[in-house]
């Protein structure tokens, strides 16, 4: 049976590049990828789903070091170059996957995207191949849903909400488009702000007829205190706003690097709910803020963090709501359960989309 199994999995193994799945019809609209999201994130609550993620940092120096690069190296006097090679394993219920990403701030000068992943799709039994898909767009999807879980399970009940986007690149891009899934009125406006005025309003522009709010390019941080909902996705090298500015009782979502301040994490570990995707995987990464606010203490976030209330969203208690006079600091570093599952997607909706899958069960 195995052999049978092994064999048909074995002749069914396909490459999908983005140019096959936007053919197919394959879209990431962010409404089925938000409930692809729910989804994972039961199976992880339940232990169905699980997995890690690890992540190689190559020295800075080596790349300054290339005679050919050095022109380069004035222009990230402020950013990360997030220089860098990640592997994430996960295994649900039906399939297991392995997603490599690549990145390097320095593409953008040499005509790539700053991320760049291939994800491997397996049968879950034998953990055979089944297919080998471009994952860039997939990860920025993916990484977006935090957007709309965070504002389903924390600010559903709410209108007129303000968000302040930091960040222009695929990530914001999806995070703005995902906010359009909910009601007419969630959202009274958004603003966005970039390293570069420039990418912020071409951002604006491009996503302004895409949704029913307004989009507001700005160049500091001035409305930051008014907003609701704040979601870091930049590449920063070092926090992108004071705890001063920050709404006293808003919500922000990190997605990042090293982008919160120290005052910020100490002022929500007295007042307010630090939460992650998973503790002891942003623990481990040790590259952003919530985790070096602890190594910076000589300490870990793994070890002391939960002493101290910080939570993995999965095992928050359906319960437990915000409360009105309370911040919350959201740090996810990217599971790759959820990579799973919209991998999953993309295959078992591109199997119904071909032609030679045709009555095919998925």
């Amino acid at each position: 049976m195995w052999a049978t199994i092994e064999r048909k999995v074995s002749e069914n193994l396909r490459f999908f590049s983005a140019a096959d799945m936007e053919g197919r019809g394959v879209k990431l609209e962010p409404g089925a990828l938000h409930h692809v999201a729910q989804e994972a994130w039961a199976d992880i609550r339940s232990g169905r789903a699980y997995g890690l993620k690890s992540v190689l940092m190559p020295k800075e120096s080596e790349l300054w070091a290339r005679s050919e690069l050095l022109q380069y190296q004035k222009e990230f006097v402020g950013e990360r170059l997030g220089w860098k090679l990640s592997a994430l394993s996960s295994v649900g219920p039906d399939y297991a996957a392995v997603k490599i990403v690549g990145a390097n701030a320095l593409n953008r000068h040499l005509g790539r995207p700053r991320s760049m992943s291939t994800i491997l799709l397996f049968d879950k039994v034998t953990l055979s191949p089944i297919c080998l898909m471009d994952g860039t767009q997939i990860s920025a999807a993916r990484t977006a849903t935090y957007a709309t879980t965070m504002v389903e399970r924390f600010l559903s009940q709410r209108d007129c909400l303000s968000v302040f986007v930091f960040g222009a690149g695929p990530i914001a891009e999806r995070v703005v488009l995902g906010l359009g899934i909910f009601r007419p009125g969630t959202f009274s406006r958004v603003f966005i702000r970039s390293r570069s005025a420039e990418s912020a309003r071409r951002l604006v522009a491009m996503l302004a007829d895409r949704v029913a709010f307004p989009l507001i390019a700005v160049e500091d941080n001035d409305n930051l205190r008014t907003c609701h909902l704040v979601v870091t996705a930049s590449n920063a090298r070092k926090p992108v706003f004071e705890d001063s500015q920050a709404n006293p009782y808003g919500i922000t979502l990190h997605l990042g690097g090293d982008e919160t301040p120290s005052l910020y994490i100490q002022r929500v570990l007295k007042t307010g709910r630090l939460i992650c995707d998973d503790v002891g995987m942003v623990s481990r990464r040790n590259s952003q803020s919530l985790a070096l606010y602890f190594a910076n203490g000589l300490a870990t976030l793994e070890t002391l963090g939960p002493l101290l209330g910080v939570t993995n969203f999965a095992d928050l208690d359906d319960a437990i709501q915000k409360r009105p006079d309370e911040p919350l600091h959201i740090t996810c570093v990217g599971l790759p359960m959820l990579d799973l599952y919209v991998a999953k997607y993309v295959y078992e909706t591109f199997l119904k989309t071909d032609p030679e899958n045709a009555g095919a069960s998925v």
